[in-house]
């Protein structure tokens, strides 16, 4: 009886040895949560001269603002003003653009949702408030979830210096105003909604998420010295979302087949 009594224990002992050396050796590695891109830190906003700061004229101001979604994409432009400006003088050049805009063009404010300077100083543009995704009205087509920013001055020729400060004021506005997880060194598809850009009406558009005017309309804004600027702000946008997020493209990017712009 004993024997038998030990030769089952011994069973038992053998197939609790089997199951413990084959069993999990410790706990599963947790699983990583999906970062909702709202939750995906992005650089703080930068410091930005209000339009009652510049005395913007609210009176020639035709209508309300109108918003639209988060920017996925910055279209560049320059305003084409003289290059030799004393900083100072730089909130009577903006009264000077948002009259032009609204008395001469026919809009309802200044286009461009921000202006920099020479000198890095950042600049309200349209209004409806700088945290909001204020629909401007700066690039003919795409002005539905992107924004426009403007570089005050002129540089059609490619031999003009672009002043590093303004580039680094460029790049901190966009840095901060594209939507959570876009990558700027990306491509982004959008949707022309006017045909008199290069895109007819309801065609997508495969675009840089930071884009110059002219790469979705007729014009050579923002000229051929600050357009070759461009990859160079990509990147540094890029290296400054990274800084507070870990990685400038947390959200996957979206593909769709290229339809070609009208006479192109």
């Amino acid at each position: 009886m004993w024997s038998r009594r030990l030769a089952i224990g011994a069973v038992l002992l053998s197939l609790a040895f089997l199951i413990f050396r084959d069993g999990p050796t410790g706990h599963p590695p947790p699983v990583r949560a999906a970062v909702a891109p709202e939750r995906i830190r992005v650089p703080a906003q930068p410091a930005i001269v209000s339009r009652a700061a510049w005395h913007a004229d609210e009176s020639i101001v035709k209508e309300e603002a109108q918003y639209t979604g988060a920017a996925r994409a910055v279209f560049i432009h320059h305003t084409n003003n003289g290059n030799r400006y004393d900083c100072d003088d730089a909130p009577e050049m903006l009264r000077a653009v948002q009259s032009d805009h609204v008395n001469d063009e026919g809009w309802d404010d200044i286009g461009y949702n921000f202006v920099v300077d020479r000198c890095g100083t950042i600049y309200e543009g349209r209004a409806g408030g700088t945290t909001r995704p204020v629909r401007g009205a700066h690039t003919k087509g795409f002005n539905a979830d992107t924004v426009g920013i403007a570089a005050l001055g002129t540089f059609t020729d490619p031999a003009t210096p672009v002043p590093q400060p303004m580039l680094d004021a460029i790049e901190r506005i966009a840095a901060w105003k594209l939507r959570p997880g876009t990558d700027p060194r990306g491509e982004v598809v959008l949707v022309s909604t006017n045909s008199e850009s290069l895109y007819p009406k309801g065609n997508s558009a495969d675009l840089q998420v930071i884009s110059g005017h002219r790469d979705s309309y007729g014009t050579d804004c923002p000229g051929d010295a600050l357009y070759a600027k461009l990859p160079e702000i990509r990147e540094r946008t890029a290296a400054l979302r990274r800084a507070v997020s870990g990685s400038p493209d947390l959200l996957p990017a979206t593909t769709v087949a290229r339809k070609h712009p009208a006479g192109r």
